[in-house]
């Protein structure tokens, strides 16, 4: 017997009504009037969202750059891969975390794969993001015309092992969710012997391509 494939399936319930709430600089939120397939109606608000990126750079020593940045909405300063919004329109999603590889961390890298992709609250958000490996990593200047503005002019950058990152993920010391699956995938693919197995940078990502690019609610 073949084995079942475990995959999210694409759906969508039927819309009655679509009203926005609040348009804001990053996100928009709108209220939505739908049926079930048993006919109930139903009204959810939808976070709507642009998408993003992350990036695990590993150097050959075995650390990953992060970098500190707070985040006020939890008004917390956390421990981040460097990551960035798909803002730019019709932007490839492995050359906007180069940009932002570049833009936060001033490094540049020839080997990249996907680690996870993943729907970051789908119980409220349509906001996919695509976290990356990249592997023989080098510094470089920033982006010609990149300032760094507001959050990231304060955030920093460093190497941390990434056994001690591991550790703190299982003592509950870090929280960006990023870095959590991003460094847990990893770890888990280097201990299955498998880093080299992954996807290539360039796999491509259904999800963003269903919600983003297909514009699922439009």
């Amino acid at each position: 017997m073949d084995k079942a494939v475990v995959k999210d399936q694409p759906e969508q319930w039927r819309l009655l009504d679509r009203r926005v709430i609040h348009r804001g600089h990053i996100v928009t939120m709108e209220e939505h009037d739908l049926v079930s397939p048993s006919g109930e109606k139903l009204t959810r608000e939808v976070i709507r969202h642009l998408g993003a990126v992350a990036v695990i750079a590993l150097d050959d020593d075995g650390r990953i750059a992060v970098v500190h940045q707070y985040r006020h909405a939890v008004c917390s300063r956390l421990v981040e891969p460097p990551a960035g919004l798909l803002d730019l329109d019709g932007e490839n999603p492995l050359t906007a975390a180069q940009r932002e590889l570049a833009e936060e961390a001033g490094l540049a890298a020839s080997d990249w794969r996907v680690l996870a992709d993943y729907c970051t609250s789908p119980g409220v958000s349509d906001e996919v993001a695509r976290i990356y490996l990249a592997r023989d990593v080098r510094p470089v200047d920033r982006p010609d015309g990149f300032v760094a503005r507001g959050e990231e002019a304060d955030m920093g950058l460093d190497w941390l092992p990434l056994d001690d990152v591991m550790t703190a993920i299982r003592d509950g010391r870090v929280n960006n969710v990023a870095l959590v699956l991003g460094v847990t995938s990893l770890c888990l693919a280097m201990a299955d012997g498998r880093v080299d197995d992954l996807r290539p940078g360039d796999a491509p990502w259904t999800m963003y391509q269903h919600v983003v690019v297909g514009k699922c609610h439009e």
